[in-house]
């Protein structure tokens, strides 16, 4: 597949939601079917897609290949699966990788359960990775899952930001204007080559700005900085269902709605069944404040990383939550307070191992509105940051609005 225009290295702004949107994912996957049909009774074009990430990445400057290298501790070719894995059209992902990285990729495909995906191993070039690819695909083995396609995606491992919009566009145009088995040769994922080598049509599909490739250090520090930033676009306040635990609790969803406008912040209370929440989960939001109310223990935080954990949310992103405590200093010392909430270090380290980062929050309560209203946005600032840098350094540590 060709990038965007010719000199964009990086993205220009932000790039678009990792998980797809449903709607446009529906209409999108209805128009391919609806293109794919030539004739009455027809079933939809059948697509398959080959990633060649058998390079070295002499560029990158690391020992590591630059697809499997960590973003947030998870590798940058599995980001580039998920986003293929989410086109419900495409059936077969063929990836091409050496054989020595053979049991890495076989690992990873295990680790974050991805589907739907072969392997192959890459040639000495691109280009003989991707016949290599070619070939899975087109041949009839015994007991093999591949099906022949009719049109072949190629994609690169190390482009994580494809949106299914732009595969439809590659997949349609293949489709009017076709390439020949001897096209092939001279890989066709490349116009020049096709344009040079054969009188075939040919068909250059612009790009967004958000498909680039990871090809030196930095573009790691673009991505992560990108996936930062979509996984931190909501956040979830829990709260006891108390009426007098819950007031609190709503006082600082107001603040966080008014200090982060650019951010979708929603409330649930963590009761008993705990459907509403359990929903939030199944839709994928990362980012959770527990509140706890004049109670120095972790009772309903404890409730809400347990859910978490057998949810299995954290597989792909890591989720952040902050538990948030309102405590009155004047009943107990601040010191006997603090010493109480230190046991979030020992919380911390065990849901850690799910890829959740824990953190602690502590805020006075009660005090007069302006100075509640002064702490709770110091905390939302705070909550903002957390959510945001999902910083490891912190994981465990109280801090003090």
């Amino acid at each position: 597949m060709e990038p965007g225009p010719p000199g964009s290295s990086g993205p220009a702004e932000p790039g678009p939601c990792l998980s797809a949107q449903r709607g446009a994912d529906h209409a999108a996957s209805a128009s391919l079917q609806s293109a794919a049909r030539t004739e009455p009774g027809r079933h939809s074009l059948a697509v398959a897609a080959v990633l060649p990430a058998g390079g070295c990445g002499e560029r990158m400057g690391v020992p590591t290949p630059k697809q499997f290298c960590p973003i947030l501790e998870r590798p940058l070719i599995s980001y580039t699966l998920q986003a293929l894995e989410r086109v419900c059209w495409i059936k077969d992902i063929v990836v091409a990788v050496t054989g020595e990285n053979m049991e890495v990729m076989k690992s990873i495909i295990q680790k974050y359960q991805h589907e739907r995906i072969s392997l192959v191993e890459a040639g000495v070039t691109r280009h003989r990775s991707i016949f290599s690819g070619l070939k899975a695909l087109a041949e009839d083995q015994l007991n093999s899952k591949l099906s022949k396609p009719e049109v072949v995606i190629i994609h690169d491992a190390v482009r994580p930001f494809v949106e299914e919009d732009v595969l439809l566009k590659v997949v349609t145009a293949a489709k009017e204007h076709g390439c020949t088995d001897y096209d092939l040769e001279f890989g066709t994922e490349c116009l020049q080559l096709a344009l040079k080598y054969c009188r075939t049509k040919a068909k250059l599909v612009e790009g967004s700005p958000d498909l680039w490739k990871v090809t030196y250090k930095r573009d790691l520090y673009a991505a992560e900085s990108i996936i930062k930033e979509i996984i931190s676009q909501e956040i979830c306040v829990v709260m006891d269902s108390k009426e007098d635990n819950k007031h609190v609790g709503h006082l600082l969803e107001e603040v966080l709605k008014s200090e982060l406008n650019h951010v979708k912040v929603t409330s649930e209370a963590l009761c008993h069944a705990g459907r509403h929440l359990q929903q939030i989960i199944l839709d994928q939001c990362y980012n959770f404040v527990c509140v706890n109310v004049m109670t120095s223990d972790f009772q309903e935080t404890q409730k809400l990383l347990s859910m978490l954990e057998e949810s299995n949310l954290s597989i792909l992103y890591p989720v952040v939550v902050v538990s948030v405590h309102f405590l009155d200093f004047k009943l107990v010392p601040p010191s006997q307070k603090i010493e109480n909430l230190m046991h979030i270090k020992e919380f911390s380290k065990k849901v850690k191992e799910r890829n959740i980062l824990l953190y602690g929050l502590l805020i006075s309560y009660p005090q007069d509105e302006q100075k509640l209203q002064e702490s709770l946005r110091q905390g939302a600032i705070i909550i903002a940051s957390l959510v945001k840098e999902r910083n490891s350094g912190l994981i465990g540590q109280l801090l003090i609005a």
